[in-house]
């Protein structure tokens, strides 16, 4: 699973979200001020995939002030997506990867093991893609709950540091 570098080309995705429609990264890229947060989790409706949902759902306002866009990416089917968006009240796109070939491109499919079980699926990973199409940020294997935190700790430092 060869894993994104900060200042690698993000590679690019087109793919079908849980509100019947598209998302795209170019497209996503061209309407932010900052770039994109493109995050990566398991299985939608789970209790770590909910709790990293809800965590950007109320962070979302924030994250937008300071010029980010949120999407979030998993190998579910569509109509799974628009259940947990529903649910949860999401208001940010997630993206069905069903194939996980955007998955296998950022690094973030592979072997996971869940209790005795081993399995090919998605590791929960953030990236931070700048408006020119770079990786600014790229966290693999990040926890649920306090992510979203960190994530905003980070990116404030950032700008401070410019």
């Amino acid at each position: 699973m060869a894993r994104l570098q900060e200042s690698d080309t993000a590679p690019d995705f087109t793919l079908p979200t849980g509100d019947g429609g598209t998302v795209s990264l170019a497209d996503l890229r061209a309407g932010s001020d900052k770039g994109v947060i493109v995050y990566f989790y398991p299985k939608a409706a789970s209790p770590g995939c909910t709790t990293e949902a809800c965590d950007f759902r109320d962070n979302l306002a924030s994250l937008a002030a300071a010029g980010y866009t949120v999407v979030g990416v998993s190998a579910d089917p569509v109509e799974d997506l628009r259940a947990f968006a529903d649910d949860q009240r999401l208001t940010f796109p997630l993206a069905s990867d069903r194939d996980h070939s955007v998955a296998e491109a950022y690094g973030v499919w592979g072997p996971r093991t869940l209790g005795d079980r081993t399995f090919d699926g998605v590791h929960r990973s953030t990236f931070v893609i700048a408006p020119d199409g770079t990786v600014q940020v790229a966290r693999y294997d990040v926890d649920a709950q306090g992510h979203v935190a960190e994530l905003r700790a980070e990116l404030a430092g950032e700008a401070r540091n410019r």
